[in-house]
């Protein structure tokens, strides 16, 4: 299908046709089109734009890759769908290690995965013939190799499932989490979880880890003075204050919310 880019939904059309195109090759599952949905409908509440919390952790994130020993970026098949071209440039730019990880995991699917990065631009994608086990997860998702996320101190996981981002903490791991639902068990156990849309997040980490390569210094004091918590408290003030903005909107355009009559 060809999307007009006169339609006022042009953007999120595109991303649902990359979506549908990457479901018909084998890259993404049905379960992942759900999930996208769900996130689209976060999108639309926090104004399909970056917000300032979700922009400080972004920084962070990119700062916690600079000074990381093993770094690795983790990628599913919503991830590989749309943003692979982006995965490929901030894996170049840190540089990381890139390694398909899948809840709803074959190995056809995996290697399938591992050409749509590899025609990105990608070389050395780890996925195939895993060697270790996360503890504690009983998917497949434990599934993974010694010299790629298992061995990694820094793990970016867009898209994430929540129990992984938990296990992969409690290994010892900083883990960096992209989710656009800020109250989601991903963003709450992640160590830096980003509050975005995937494209624009790994686009601004990118961005940031070229703008702070030659500043060592900066980047260990943006790292240090990180919050977590604060930066979550402001991300869920952000969604506060858009739901507000949609009430005040919908008032002035004289929409009052319609009272039933009860009988007596």
């Amino acid at each position: 299908m060809r999307v007009p880019k006169s339609h006022p939904r042009y953007e999120s059309l595109v991303r649902r046709e990359k979506l549908v195109r990457a479901w018909r090759a084998g890259v993404v599952v049905p379960e992942g089109l759900i999930a996208h949905g769900r996130g689209e409908a976060f999108d639309y509440l926090l104004g399909e734009e970056t917000s300032a919390p979700a922009l400080v952790a972004e920084k962070a994130a990119a700062a916690a890759l600079l000074l990381a020993t093993h770094p690795v970026v983790s990628v599913n098949g919503n991830v590989a769908a749309l943003a692979a071209r982006d995965v490929v440039r901030l894996a170049r730019a840190v540089p990381a290690a890139i390694e398909v990880n899948l809840f709803h995991r074959t190995e056809g699917r995996v290697r399938t995965i591992v050409r749509t990065l590899e025609r990105s631009g990608a070389s050395h994608v780890l996925g195939p013939r895993p060697d270790a086990r996360i503890p504690g997860l009983e998917s497949k998702r434990a599934l993974c190799h010694r010299e790629g996320i298992y061995h990694a101190d820094v793990v970016l996981v867009p898209l994430e499932d929540g129990d992984r981002a938990e296990a992969l903490v409690k290994m010892g791991k900083t883990v960096i989490s992209v989710d656009l639902n800020p109250l989601s068990r991903t963003s709450r156990r992640a160590s830096i979880p980003i509050v975005d849309d995937v494209t624009r997040a790994l686009r601004n980490v990118e961005r940031f880890v070229r703008d702070l390569r030659g500043d060592p210094t900066e980047t260990t004091r943006i790292l240090r003075t990180y919050r977590k918590s604060g930066n979550l408290r402001a991300a869920h003030s952000f969604l506060e204050w858009r739901l507000e903005k949609f009430s005040k909107t919908r008032q002035s355009a004289g929409g009052r919310p319609r009272t039933r009559k009860v009988r007596r």
